[in-house]
């Protein structure tokens, strides 16, 4: 691809609240994203809560012509619920799995039976490779007391480095999807640091759509107001994030958002408005031939590294947090546990007593000795799947809070690696004979 060419991409991230007998108006809703879809011919189309597969089937006949490329992302209990489509072919897609995603008792909230993820499909773009990405992190519910934070925490530290290994070879890296995140949570702060994606809606040269870009506004009729407070007007989760590399050069043109109902309908699309960016793709004059991009930390000057240091220490903060609650959880389950198996054995000693009794007649009501017993193996069944259930996601915790505390000491020796400190007040390398400072690799 010559300098001078440039290359225009339009994509379209929308969660299309898509879960059938339950969601209001699917079917018609469906028809309707598909109309658009077809009429606005974006390039490529990320959609996240598509839970039925025969909606996937349906879509993919009606964009068969504008959008001949697809995939559907399978996985958990009733399916990720993600889905691409595309104007290029579609190479090596590809399913990654969250190691945390909830509570499977939590069945009103329904997270862990959908089996969160993020998606990837390769695409060739004018002769440029692009990593396109489409994910769906944990849902929030309650800001306040927010049950599932180590679990997004870890689902955002998961998706940079799922993002960070697959695209060594790739030109243009794009993300789209409901992060369930507001711009400057944790894990947002977390994932856009450590990969250096960009947000398409600050980068936008315009933008066209909601007050503040949010996605999930209080006119939107299949939304309750409450759960938006303390929020009134609005939050922003879904997100088209992106970057270029030291070879190709990326920009966001335009961006927009749906607002509500759309003309010539009562209702909207989805409880989310879409998003969609117009991004140019540009290669760039000043790249080295053969040169591969760096990682963002390698890049960053001493202050943006300090930050991500402080960012990843802070997710450690919260993944500990998370430790504890869970080693709690699995205790409570083990002394139940215990509690049910005494039961059991009192009902074995409640069977034995016939045996030594002198009269014919059994001494205690066989209904109460029958419903004991039920009682006994339920609790022992429950607690038993949960003691395993909560010793897995200690592990994930356990895992993933190594993962950041090894991290920290490789982002520490970089940062001292810097001939000039970063802004911090401590010194980088401590006098000789001093004992090592707070920037020191934890053991």
């Amino acid at each position: 691809m010559a300098n001078a060419d440039c290359v225009g991409v339009r994509v379209l991230s929308l969660n299309c609240w898509g879960i059938r007998y339950l969601s209001k108006l699917c079917s018609q809703r469906y028809q309707m994203i598909a109309e658009m879809l077809c009429k606005e011919e974006h390039d490529i189309v990320l959609l996240q809560e598509v839970w039925s597969e025969k909606d996937y089937l349906y879509l993919k006949k009606k964009l068969a012509s504008s959008h001949p490329h697809s995939h559907y992302f399978k996985s958990g209990v009733i399916g990720s619920g993600l889905a691409i489509f595309s104007k290029h072919r579609i190479h090596d897609p590809f399913l990654y799995r969250y190691s945390l995603n909830g509570y499977p008792y939590m069945a009103h909230h329904g997270d862990w039976f959908g089996g969160k993820a993020v998606g990837m499909a390769i695409l060739n773009i004018g002769g440029l490779i692009a990593n396109i990405y489409v994910t769906h992190l944990h849902a929030e519910y309650c800001r306040e007391k927010d049950t599932y934070l180590a679990h997004r925490v870890v689902q955002a530290w998961e998706l940079q480095q799922f993002i960070r290994h697959t695209s060594a070879g790739a030109d243009v890296v794009i993300l789209g999807g409901d992060l369930n995140m507001h711009p400057q949570d944790l894990g947002n702060r977390l994932l856009r640091s450590y990969t250096g994606l960009r947000d398409s809606y600050l980068e936008a040269a315009q933008f066209d759509g909601c007050e503040n870009g949010i996605t999930l506004i209080a006119d939107n009729p299949f939304i309750s107001k409450k759960e938006l407070i303390p929020f009134e007007k609005g939050i922003r989760i879904d997100y088209i994030l992106f970057k270029g590399t030291s070879k190709t050069n990326i920009y966001c043109d335009f961006m927009s958002t749906t607002k509500g109902s759309v003309p010539d309908h009562p209702f909207p699309y989805s409880d989310h408005e879409a998003l969609t960016a117009q991004l140019r793709l540009k290669s760039s004059v000043a790249a080295e031939a053969g040169g591969d991009k760096q990682p963002t930390a390698q890049d960053s000057p001493a202050g943006k590294l300090a930050e991500l240091v402080d960012i990843v220490t802070e997710a450690r903060t919260e993944v500990k947090v998370g430790l504890h609650c869970a080693e709690r959880m699995r205790y409570t389950a083990a002394r139940t546990g215990v509690m049910g198996l005494v039961l059991l054995f009192l009902e074995l000693a409640i069977a034995a007593v016939p045996c030594f009794a002198l009269g014919p007649e059994q001494p205690f009501p066989r209904t109460s000795f029958y419903l004991l017993a039920a009682l006994c193996f339920a609790i022992l069944l429950s607690t038993t799947l949960l003691y395993i259930f909560y010793t897995m996601e200690l592990k994930a915790l356990q895992g993933a809070e190594d993962q950041m505390r090894l991290a920290v000491g490789s982002l520490q020796e970089k940062l001292r690696g810097f001939p000039s400190g970063p802004p911090h007040n401590a010194p980088l390398r401590p006098p000789e004979g001093e004992k090592p400072n707070a920037l020191e690799p934890e053991e």
